[in-house]
C-alpha cells in the first residue's frame, strides 16, 4: 500500500512539474512573440496587446491599466529584448524542457529513494517482530 502511495504521489508531483514547464514555456514564448507590441509606448500600447484565450479568464478587469503602466515603463528595456528576441525563443525551449528533465529525473529518484526507505523500514519492522514472536512459544 505505501509503495503505491509513494508512486501516487510521485506521479503527481511529476504531472504538476510538467503543467509548470508547460505554463511557463507558453507564457515566455508569448510573451517574446509579442515583444513587439509590448515596445510601442504610449497610451495604447496594451491595446494592441492580446492575452491568450486560456488566459484571460482568469486575469481581472483591473490588470490591464496596471500592465499599460507597467508596459510604458519598461518600453526601453523591451526594446533591448526585441533585438535578441530571434536568438531567445530559439533557445527558450531548449532551456525550458532541460530544466523540466532534470526535475523529471529527480523526482523519480526521489521515488526510487522513498521506495528504498519503505522497503528498509519493513524489513527493519519484520526482523523487530520475529524475536517477539519467537519468544511467546513454547517448546
Amino acid at each position: 500500500m505505501f509503495y503505491a502511495f509513494n508512486w501516487f504521489l510521485v506521479f503527481g508531483l511529476l504531472a504538476l512539474w510538467s503543467l509548470a514547464a508547460w505554463a511557463l514555456h507558453s507564457i515566455t514564448a508569448w510573451t517574446v512573440s509579442n515583444a513587439g507590441v509590448l515596445t510601442t509606448a504610449g497610451a495604447g500600447a496594451a491595446e494592441g496587446l492580446r492575452m491568450p484565450d486560456w488566459l484571460a479568464a482568469w486575469v481581472p478587469p483591473e490588470f490591464a491599466p496596471a500592465l499599460n503602466s507597467m508596459v510604458s515603463t519598461f518600453a526601453p528595456a523591451m526594446e533591448a529584448v526585441l533585438e535578441w528576441a530571434p536568438t531567445l525563443a530559439g533557445g527558450l525551449s531548449v532551456v525550458v524542457w532541460v530544466i523540466w528533465a532534470i526535475g523529471s529525473v529527480l523526482l523519480i529518484f526521489l521515488g526510487f529513494g522513498v521506495t528504498g526507505l519503505i522497503a528498509a523500514l519493513r524489513r527493519r519492522a519484520s526482523m523487530l517482530a520475529a524475536p517477539a514472536r519467537g519468544h511467546g512459544v513454547a517448546g
